[in-house]
């Protein structure tokens, strides 16, 4: 992953592209583990980089789909079990999970195209803004990347900047370049 995110054009454009690279770093983390690897919890803590992923995607899942876009998340919003977001379940795999994030990442991207206003206020917070959401979702993001990288390099020794380069080039050759 590039140290610096790419130019950007304006306020929108800047804040779906450094989420974006925060999301980078998170998936970058997992790149290359089993999905044993991925329920792990090699530090004193009780997180794992599978239970990660799952809690950023449904997090962000949570703030655009109900938050935003004002959609209903049944199981998802209201929050029923804070803990669960934090587990890969047992029929879970890491790659489902990776797909999930992706997923919710494409979704993000369409919702927020679709606000003509990000001073707008969202459904589910009356007191904030499209905007602060998205502030919101790249701090909680790469508060949780930095988990994952810390996690990360307890269970196999791997750091960052390896992995990051590893995960971009193995994304440039599914791309074709």
């Amino acid at each position: 992953m590039a140290l610096f995110a790419r130019p950007v054009f304006d306020e929108r454009d800047a804040l779906l592209t450094f989420l974006g690279q925060q999301r980078l770093a998170l998936r970058a983390a997992v790149h290359g583990l089993t999905d044993e690897q991925a329920r792990a919890t090699p530090a004193a803590s009780s997180l794992s980089l599978g239970g990660l992923i799952k809690h950023a995607a449904r997090t962000e899942r949570r703030w655009v789909v109900a938050g935003i876009a004002g959609e209903p998340l049944p199981g998802l919003w209201p929050i029923e079990n804070w803990d669960a977001d934090f587990q890969m379940d047992p029929g879970e795999t890491l790659d489902g999970l990776v797909a999930y994030y992706a997923q919710t990442a494409a979704l993000t991207e369409r919702i927020v195209a679709s606000v003509s206003d990000l001073g707008q206020v969202p459904a589910i917070d009356p007191e904030q803004s499209v905007r602060w959401v998205l502030l919101h979702l790249i701090k909680e993001t790469a508060r949780h990347a930095g988990h994952a990288d810390l996690i990360r390099e307890a269970l196999d020794g791997q750091q960052a900047g390896v992995l990051d380069d590893a995960y971009e080039a193995e994304l440039a050759s599914r791309q074709g370049g």
